[in-house]
């Protein structure tokens, strides 16, 4: 590890818990999102990555949505957080297990607006009845159908099924965004040199209607970024 990569780990580890403090103590959704968005433009910044999106004008203002993105580097949820900062939405993040537990994520990640997904547990009851209780509030859910980061070659892996049931079971149109640039790269080359600005671009699909059994979700999303 270089010394730059070194000093930008112990920020990133500062800042996370700081704001995973300041989530702790926020009362309301808007609050985390506002925190939410702050944290990921401060990071970034410190990175000298800016977010531009495309097709802009394709997203609602308000709603309730099932948010579905790709997932390829660990700056993603911030990616998308700054994608979506001009709306009201705000979404609770499918977060795995391991993350809940995490010394750098952990704070962040049970206080900002999260729901446990436990990936060993024998029945899925409880992650279906908080996904529930949060779409009941009012509150949109952002998911990595992926299931996992993508560290193949392939723009795109298998998408998990659960992601259109939780669609389903909750009547939530579907609201793709694609995460065209390589986040990772942008990322590792940052790390490595901060000064030089990069750019991640990310592109807002067309609503896709969760009862719309035509294809299915991976088709849908593969057709409308023309992802090869």
């Amino acid at each position: 590890m270089t010394f730059n990569q070194l000093k930008m780990a112990i920020y990133a580890t500062y800042i996370t818990n700081l704001y995973g403090f300041k989530l702790k103590l926020s009362n309301t959704a808007q609050e985390k999102k506002q925190l939410r968005i702050r944290y990921a433009h401060e990071l970034l910044t410190k990175l000298n990555i800016h977010v531009n999106v495309l097709n802009k004008d394709k997203l609602p203002k308000d709603g309730q949505y099932l948010l579905a993105s790709n997932h390829r580097s660990v700056i993603d949820p911030l990616i998308i957080e700054l994608s979506v900062k001009e709306t009201s939405l705000f979404g609770h993040w499918i977060s795995k297990k391991e993350l809940y537990n995490s010394f750098f994520f952990g704070l962040f990640v049970r206080n900002g607006g999260t729901i446990l997904l436990d990936r060993e547990a024998t029945q899925m009851s409880t992650f279906f009845t908080d996904i529930k209780t949060c779409v009941n509030q009012g509150d949109s859910i952002y998911i990595f159908p992926e299931g996992t980061r993508n560290k193949t070659q392939s723009p795109l892996t298998e998408f998990k099924e659960g992601s259109r049931i939780i669609a389903v079971k909750n009547r939530l149109p579907i609201l793709p965004i694609y995460i065209k640039s390589s986040a990772n790269e942008i990322l590792i080359s940052s790390l490595k040199d901060e000064k030089k600005k990069r750019i991640v671009d990310v592109e807002i699909g067309d609503i896709i209607d969760y009862k719309d059994k035509s294809m299915s979700l991976e088709e849908a999303y593969t057709k409308q970024f023309d992802i090869k």
